[in-house]
């Protein structure tokens, strides 16, 4: 009688554990398939449909160069926000040489000055214009790995003063005609640094400030979405062969994890108008997954390690 029992007891647990594995493996298998399907599979929107301009600031160098071209390839007409005058000029000309038929307004603008003064000179230049979507792509870190009590003020406030109130104040320059027709995308660039690691020391203001791009695109989805029908994305690209990546990661190559701007930018338009928050580069994505199989601890040593290292000098004493 005892062996009975005994054996039904050992088929139950058996059978428990079966479901629970086929349970757990019929979930990763979803996942698999619907990143998947998002990543190489899923047909990217019409962005045209959201208006006939496309907004992008840091729009002369790396990623929101790279957005610039891709979205001129997609017919739209574009404003370009930079703070250096010659390089609007240079990237005007060679989008508008294989796309003749782009209307391009360029602005003029350091957002690490007078963040309202510069808003107002976006406001003027998209004044009349169906301005449908919006890159917030502007971004600056430190020079060097450091301390948070070493870091001068006028750095991290230039951080603050670009990735935060420049974010903030352009998207809400721009949300107003949006409102108006009922349609838009927005993409704010976080980072990684925020988001992918639970901790970026030696970077921390940098990392804090697109932690801020992140729960403000979050919240901006919830509000928007529905009601509106103004599509909200927070976008985590990881390393991408950039100059910031370049003088903070001494990153001067391309490689499978480190794409080229131009790479990045053609994942990025793919899920522009889905998720509220992806990192669209699939072997970044990669990456995320199996950082978050670590725990917090182990990523903490490893991200303080590699700041120090990068630093080029031991802690202050």
């Amino acid at each position: 009688m005892a062996a009975l029992v005994s054996a039904k007891m050992s088929r139950m647990w058996l059978l428990l554990l079966s479901t629970l594995g086929f349970i757990f493996l019929l979930k990763h298998s979803l996942s698999l398939l619907k990143w998947i399907f998002a990543t190489f599979l899923r047909p990217p929107k019409n962005l045209k449909s959201y208006g006939s301009w496309a907004l992008i600031t840091g729009a002369t160098d790396g990623i929101g160069k790279a957005f610039a071209h891709q979205l001129a390839q997609q017919g739209l007409n574009l404003i370009l926000v930079s703070r250096n005058y010659n390089k609007l000029k240079s990237t005007t000309n060679k989008i508008q040489a294989e796309n003749p038929n782009v209307q391009i307004t360029i602005v003029e603008f350091d957002f690490s000055s007078n963040v309202s003064t510069g808003v107002r000179a976006v406001e003027k230049a998209i004044d009349g214009l169906e301005v449908g979507v919006l890159i917030n792509n502007v971004g600056i870190t430190y020079p060097t790995a450091m301390y948070f009590h070493e870091v001068d003020e006028k750095v991290w406030m230039d951080i603050v003063r670009v990735n935060l109130e420049g974010t903030t104040m352009v998207t809400k320059a721009v949300l107003s005609g949006m409102l108006k027709r009922k349609k838009g995308a927005i993409v704010n660039i976080s980072s990684g640094a925020a988001i992918v690691v639970p901790s970026h020391p030696l970077y921390a203001i940098y990392a804090a400030t697109k932690a801020y791009v992140d729960q403000l695109s979050r919240s901006l989805y919830v509000e928007y979405k529905l009601t509106y029908g103004i599509d909200v994305q927070c976008q985590v690209p990881l390393y991408v062969a950039t100059k910031m990546a370049s003088s903070v990661a001494s990153i001067t190559k391309q490689s499978l994890f480190t794409p080229s701007p131009e790479a990045y930018a053609r994942a990025a338009i793919r899920h522009i108008g889905y998720e509220p928050r992806c990192t669209p580069y699939w072997a970044h994505s990669l990456q995320w997954f199996f950082a978050r199989l670590l725990p917090d601890s182990v990523l903490d040593s490893w991200r303080l390690s590699v700041g120090i290292r990068r630093r080029g000098k031991p802690p202050p004493s």
